[in-house]
């Protein structure tokens, strides 16, 4: 892949300056139609070897563009708050919305090779993580984001005399760091690796393009017109109806667990006070135990409507510290949101490590409401349950337990509550003529419900299913639930402990 980019490719200064103003203008044109019709973004991903030009192509961009609708990211050493994050956590904050173009200096594909050069991983490690961004970048495409994926490289004389001209002149000094040059030392290692990884990654929706990097010229011309290529590519490309073949899993219907809880399930009162304030303790304490701060909790409440959702909620969050925790009510999407691929709004709050995340509704309304509400397509809601797995699988590789419930009532006891709502005066705001809309739907949602659990219950984040027509029992078997995923991951962390002892 690299033996092409090491044929000394040069451009005149005539003839660059014959190209670049048609270029710049091809440029703009591109991106206004881009702004203006707000149906994709595109991202720019610049990666190679030091001292290629990757941060003066980035200036280029820059300048021939309109930089008022390129946000553009250096993608350096994880900061503290990054590092507490599962890995994409920063890389999704960064998406650029669509209408506009981001230029990630460095991305997700840093750490693996950097990791795997140094030997700190071996190579079942850096193959995990390219299947995860093969399969995030899929995933980027199918929400409408242009990948164009840059890497700038430079044979191995090359580069120790580029990064020598640049230490020798008082002007680019700074550009070179005692790290560049340790990098330099393992040339042979990264460049090993880093072939394989673009040979791995480069797909038909997301490939690699190599720019030698020796001629200031040829390098910005070439990024220039892989930048307009590709962004013309998708803005002139015709519109297609997205098809999909359905996956072997929805060849059958899956088992209706809904109907087969116990629903009749009660705790007296007495009882469930006794037993309340004893796993609030243990709650608690498990919450403020150090080996917690190395781990934490994305809790997920879905459910029938008036199931006892926010009941469940408040007493997990009477055991918790305050400074700890926050809660994720979740509604339909706002103009941001949806300018964004659809992950993008949960990842932006998953907690960092020691802290507490409860999402009240989730990600799993696109499987659910917008599925049988139809308010996205069915290759949407169909892809979404690989992506969604695929999401608490990072969460779980970090560190955080993902506890998974669905509150399930009949259908009499939720008439009965609603009723309730609408005849107490601090309890109307709960009831909504959407409630009443989605009840006539029972069915259909609870197919969408049993299909959901069926394709999303993995062993590292498992679905719990609460009978809650009682809400006392309800309540205390998610807390009991939780205390037992917590005491678990505690443990797997004071094994883990004691191994690197």
């Amino acid at each position: 892949m690299f033996e092409s980019a090491e044929v000394g490719h040069a451009i005149s200064r005539a003839r660059f300056r014959k190209e670049e103003p048609q270029l710049r203008e091809d440029l703009l044109e591109a991106q206004a139609e881009l702004l203006e019709r707000k149906n994709l973004a595109m991202l720019i991903l610049i990666g190679g070897v030091d001292g290629a030009g990757k941060g003066e192509t980035v200036n280029v961009l820059n300048e021939w563009m309109d930089p008022r609708h390129i946000h553009t990211h250096a993608h350096g050493i994880a900061t503290d708050e990054e590092a507490a994050h599962p890995s994409p956590w920063r890389f999704w904050r960064a998406l650029p919305p669509k209408g506009k173009i981001g230029i990630f200096f460095g991305s997700w594909y840093t750490q693996p090779i950097v990791e795997r050069t140094y030997g700190r991983t071996r190579d079942a490690d850096l193959e995990k993580s390219l299947e995860e961004i093969v399969r995030f970048e899929e995933m980027l495409h199918d929400e409408g984001v242009v990948l164009l994926k840059l890497w700038f490289h430079l044979g191995k004389q090359q580069q120790k005399k580029r990064l020598r001209s640049l230490s020798k002149d008082e002007r680019t000094r700074w550009r070179v760091t005692d790290l560049d040059w340790k990098h330099f030392g393992l040339y042979d290692e990264f460049r090993e690796v880093s072939e394989r990884s673009l040979r791995r990654t480069s797909t038909g929706h997301a490939p690699w393009y190599v720019i030698e990097g020796l001629d200031a010229r040829y390098r910005s011309i070439t990024a220039g017109r892989y930048v307009l290529d590709t962004l013309r590519s998708q803005l002139d490309a015709p519109k297609t109806t997205a098809t999909r073949t359905k996956p072997a899993a929805e060849d059958r219907d899956p088992e209706n667990l809904l109907t087969k809880l116990d629903l009749t399930q009660r705790v007296s009162k007495a009882k469930y006070e006794e037993k309340l304030e004893e796993l609030q303790g243990k709650l608690a304490l498990l919450t403020r135990h150090k080996r917690f701060r190395k781990t934490g909790l994305v809790a997920v409440f879905e459910g029938v409507d008036a199931a006892g959702k926010g009941g469940a909620i408040r007493r997990i969050t009477q055991a918790l510290d305050a400074r700890h925790y926050r809660i994720h009510p979740v509604a339909a999407p706002s103009s941001e949101e949806r300018a964004q691929p659809y992950l993008w709004r949960f990842w932006r709050n998953v907690p960092a490590r020691g802290q507490v995340a409860i999402f009240d509704r989730s990600w799993y309304g696109r499987v659910l409401v917008e599925r049988v509400e139809k308010f996205c397509s069915e290759s949407d809601w169909q892809r979404a349950y690989a992506e969604i797995n695929d999401f608490e699988e990072r969460l779980s590789d970090h560190g955080l337990v993902v506890a998974k419930f669905w509150l399930q009532v009949d259908s009499s006891e939720q008439l009965r509550r609603f009723r309730e709502r609408k005849a107490t005066g601090f309890k109307r705001f709960k009831i909504t003529a959407e409630d009443w809309r989605n009840r006539k739907r029972w069915g259909e949602y609870e197919a969408a419900a049993c299909t959901m659990f069926d394709r999303t219950s993995t062993e590292i984040a498992p679905w719990t299913l609460v009978p809650a027509n009682d809400k006392y029992y309800a309540r205390l078997l998610v807390l009991e639930t939780l205390i037992d995923r917590i005491e678990h991951a505690l443990d797997r962390a004071g094994r883990k402990s004691k191994k690197k002892k």
